[in-house]
Formats: structure tokens, sequence, C-alpha cells
């Protein structure tokens, strides 16, 4: 089922997510909606705190850039399998000098920025059946999980942005939260006004 992307502005998108356990009511059910909604959406990834559920619980089907011929054939192939799902997730070390690359959410459609990150990170976390694992990852991999682990720490990207970038983009992110925005999927506005 594919589920409404909760919009800027929504006060879920800034708490501090809690960890599940392996009794999380219907967690199988959840994790397929999130994965339809995230592809109907054209996303690479989708935190629960986008589905309006403040719980540590990310996707990440970073597949489609591995399609970027800039990038080189060893970041094409890890990014090509790069599809999981990661439940209580923990960042135990960055490394390296950060980087930028231009980003986007599905919770603040049609922004766009530069956001710098580490290029290097050891995490752990729990796969959907609850087995805790420990890797590395690089580049774009390394980044779309620090994206979307923010979501769970109720940052977002645009809190990494410029006190001028983040004035610049005042209005259109209000706009947003209103509803007044033209999605291309299925979002639920926080500020839109009854009755339109």
């Amino acid at each position: 089922m594919i589920l409404p992307i909760v919009a800027y502005g929504d006060p879920v998108l800034r708490k501090v997510a809690v960890e599940i356990n392996a009794d999380y009511p219907e967690l199988k059910t959840l994790i397929a909606n999130m994965k339809e909604t995230m592809y109907n959406a054209s996303g690479v990834g989708l935190a629960a705190p986008q589905i309006g559920k403040a719980i540590r619980l990310f996707l990440i089907d970073a597949s489609p850039f591995a399609e970027d011929e800039e990038l080189s054939d060893k970041d094409r192939a890890a990014l090509k399998n790069f599809n999981k799902v990661f439940i209580n997730a923990k960042i135990l070390k960055e490394d390296g000098e950060e980087w930028v690359f231009n980003e986007g959410c599905l919770s603040i459609p049609d922004v766009r920025e530069d956001v710098y990150r580490q290029p290097e990170i050891t995490i752990e976390y729990q796969d959907e059946d609850f087995k805790t694992h420990t890797e590395t990852l690089n580049g774009l991999a390394a980044r779309v999980f620090q994206h979307e682990y923010d979501h769970i720490d109720g940052i977002l990207f645009t809190d990494k942005l410029s006190s001028l970038k983040k004035r610049l983009i005042k209005k259109k992110l209000d706009n947003i939260s209103k509803g007044k925005i033209n999605s291309e999927y299925r979002m639920r506005f926080p500020n839109a006004k009854k009755g339109k």
C-alpha cells in the first residue's frame, strides 16, 4: 500500500525516533508498504518518520545511482546491490574529509542543495530478521545512509545548510508545509488549509 509522505513542517520529522524490537506490530507489512511508497515516489531511501512513525527504521535502494556514468566502476558495483532495511542503526565511526553532493528529500520536494558529509562510515544495524550487522560504507552509499540516519534523529538535510542558504529557501519550505506545491506522489501536509 502506498502511504502518504509527511511534508516538511510536520513535528514527527523533528522527533528522535525510538528503537524497536522483533515484536513491533506488523513490521513486515510496514516495510513492504514503505518500499512501495519509496519506489512510487522514485526515491532511493525512506525513513519511518517520513510516513509518520517515529521509530528507528529506514530503507535504502541506491541501485538507481549505479547507472551514473560519472562514477567509478567500483562505486557503481557497490551501489548496484545496495538495497537494504536498517533497524536501530548506529554510526560507530566517521572517517575522511567531508565532500559535497547535491541532495534532495521526498519530504521536501523541489528543493535540492549541496550538503557536506563524511566519505566513510562504519555502521551497526539490524536487518528485518533482527540479525545484527557491522559494515563500512563509502562514497554515495555512506551519503545515502547518513541522510536517512539523520531522519531517525530528527534532522533534515536543510539543517546542514548555511544561514544564508536557509534564508533563501525559507519561502519554499513554508509553501511545502502549507501544501502549496505540486507533488508527483501522495503527501501529508502539516499546515495545509482544510477544504481546498
